[in-house]
């Protein structure tokens, strides 16, 4: 039977493991994704998420949009930390073509109430920070690769300063580094891949969250930026690889 569906799907699963010496190699967690690439040119990522390590752990659900130029068009998030309920938010961004408009949000959680927020951009920005490992993935997008290694500071909203976004939604803000490293090839559990290999660094400001976040190197696939294999340094001590993919 044909598909009548004219979008295609990308499906795989991330496993978190620990890079410190008391659990080395330990699994941590793990993160479940989908994408839907309409033909218009339109994507949706959903994404599942679990980290077991450190207390308190994390569940994160995000659904989020964007249309066939980049923009964002709008995200669900739903967080329980340490298996409670922390929030729930939903965004929606009213955005011209610089990406320059305003966010709004409407969010709950126990140690909020209900919140909404109207936030002016205040000019363009780089992209919607989700958390996931598969949205750090796709905002390496924004980087213009075409004379090579490159690094510039991208501007970037988000639901959580908290380097784990185990914080209730709300609309946040930050800076970080971003760099084209190269091209490798890459063989993970899911096979092999043509990559580009990126690193954000959180060396300018007041960090991320008020704290610096440790630099953090990804390879991810030179068509549809899937995350392929990744680590955070210090004082996270954490490798991601992808484990499971299918594409159709």
């Amino acid at each position: 039977m044909t598909d009548p569906m004219k979008h295609q799907r990308l499906r795989g699963r991330i496993r978190y493991t620990s890079k410190k010496p008391e659990m080395l190699d330990q699994v941590r967690g793990d993160e479940i994704f989908n994408i839907t690439q309409h033909s218009d040119g339109k994507m949706t990522v959903r994404a599942h998420c679990e980290i077991h390590e450190p207390d308190p752990t994390v569940m994160r659900d995000i659904v989020y949009s964007m249309d066939e130029t980049g923009n964002p068009m709008d995200c669900h998030v739903r967080l329980t930390i340490g298996d409670e309920f922390m929030g729930s938010g939903w965004f929606r961004f009213n955005l011209d073509e610089q990406r320059s408009g305003t966010i709004e949000c409407e969010s709950y959680g126990p140690s909020i109430g209900r919140l909404s927020q109207v936030v002016e951009t205040n000019g363009s920005f780089d992209g919607f920070g989700t958390h996931p490992i598969i949205g750090d993935a796709q905002m390496c997008r924004v980087i213009d690769r075409s004379n090579g290694p490159t690094r510039r500071q991208v501007r970037v909203f988000l639901p959580s300063p908290d380097h784990r976004g185990a914080t209730p939604p709300i609309v946040s803000e930050v800076s970080i580094g971003l760099e084209y490293v190269g091209d490798e090839t890459v063989t993970v559990e899911a096979g092999t891949f043509d990559c580009y290999h990126f690193r954000y660094v959180d060396d300018e400001g007041p960090g991320m969250g008020g704290t610096q976040h440790p630099v953090y190197d990804m390879w991810v696939t030179k068509d549809d930026f899937i995350f392929v294999q990744g680590g955070v340094g210090g004082y996270m001590a954490t490798w991601y690889e992808l484990i499971e993919f299918e594409k159709r």
